[in-house]
């Protein structure tokens, strides 16, 4: 957990701005979100498995006292499975809904960087299939010669999660 902790350091010390992103490792693709909906990064810990719930939804925790689901997004766009290690961390992201904000965790394999991206840098995805899900991409952005996949964690709050915790 001393690389969470040290991603963790890097945020709390970066000032706010919608162009700013977190990214982290998922079978070796960099990906990101937005800086200001990460409210925290936790080791992998046991969570509390949900019944007929969707596999990638691997439960909940208590975290002070809010339920959140921890999803692993290596599950949710069917990739190959990995055995959880030190380097496998849960991303605690703010999801907005609409009429309310929830809480979720996503599992992923490692953190990596803290980006500031411009739009001359970001591109909308293009139109044809992909293993991803195309709701869950906001955009591409082009980084020191390596492409980032921004993800919308706001598309993760779908009918299946929903209902697993109604």
């Amino acid at each position: 957990m001393n690389n969470a902790a040290a991603i963790q350091d890097d945020i709390v010390g970066v000032p706010g701005d919608n162009g700013q992103y977190l990214t982290f490792i998922l079978a070796n693709e960099e990906y990101g979100v937005e800086i200001l909906r990460v409210q925290e990064i936790r080791g992998w810990s046991k969570v509390t498995p949900l019944p007929n719930s969707p596999e990638y939804l691997k439960g909940v925790i208590n975290l002070r006292g809010t339920i959140v689901p921890i999803i692993d997004l290596r599950e949710r766009f069917s990739l190959e499975p990995l055995e959880y290690g030190s380097t496998t961390v849960v991303i605690v992201v703010r999801v907005e809904n609409g009429e309310e904000d929830r809480v979720m965790g996503l599992v992923v394999d490692a953190v990596s960087e803290v980006y500031t991206l411009g739009d001359s840098q970001c591109q909308l995805p293009p139109e044809f299939g992909s293993r991803l899900e195309d709701k869950f991409v906001k955009s591409l952005a082009s980084v020191e010669d390596k492409m980032i996949i921004v993800l919308d964690v706001d598309a993760f709050l779908n009918v299946d999660v929903k209902a697993s915790l109604e």
